[in-house]
């Protein structure tokens, strides 16, 4: 893929928040897209490089469906956007190991990511080897929808990385929430096509606060 959409804030999904490294309790929530950011593209005096991203639906399928899709390490490649390979490198019961190669301008790189995984309770997939990320993280956790509804779910969706450039950093900036949103969009849209139509439209439920009824 060549280029990036960019959605407007009305297809928020979850948080995206910047870490001020030199202020720990500082949180500044970035919810909408300013031209602050890219005054500040090649502004490298104090690079904040962590990047936190969080998102809470309500889903139309199971959570052994979303499980099944999120664990499925080895066909990342072929829904999750801008993953050009995943390869499983070594499987054990409850964990793997993965080479994952991901490429949107400028960035075309390659990682190892060590996944944990919980049936049908958890994915946890973190970034070890140093070369692109000091440090990255993702976290999907599943737990009952609905009662009145067997086939759904609470999809939980968390990623948190720090790049060891600082011009991935600062880039990043540009298309990170985006991404992620993406990212998040792919595996409900896959389990659609392996499992069928959802018994209902996703929910967001981080939007105004809204909790789960039953």
């Amino acid at each position: 893929m060549t280029s990036i959409r960019f959605f407007s804030s009305r297809s928020f999904q979850g948080h995206h928040i910047n870490r001020n490294e030199g202020n720990k309790s500082s949180i500044h929530c970035q919810c909408q897209v300013t031209g602050q950011q890219s005054r500040n593209l090649f502004n490298f005096s104090k690079p904040s490089r962590k990047r936190e991203y969080s998102g809470r639906q309500l889903v139309g399928y199971s959570m052994d469906q979303m499980f099944e899709v999120v664990s499925d390490v080895e066909n990342y490649y072929k829904f999750v956007p801008w993953c050009k390979q995943s390869v499983v490198l070594m499987r054990g019961p409850g964990h793997l190991k993965a080479d994952l190669i991901v490429g949107f301008p400028p960035i075309n790189e390659s990682y190892t990511s060590h996944v944990t995984l919980v049936k049908p309770y958890l994915v946890r997939a973190e970034c070890m080897d140093g070369r692109l990320f000091n440090h990255m993280l993702t976290l999907w956790r599943f737990s009952p929808g609905l009662k009145r509804e067997q086939q759904s779910c609470v999809v939980d969706f968390q990623i948190s990385f720090e790049f060891r450039s600082a011009l991935h950093s600062q880039l990043s900036n540009l298309f990170f929430d985006q991404v992620a949103r993406q990212m998040e969009g792919a595996f409900i849209r896959e389990a659609g096509k392996r499992h069928g139509p959802a018994t209902m439209q996703p929910k967001n439920l981080l939007l105004n606060n809204q909790t789960l009824k039953s």
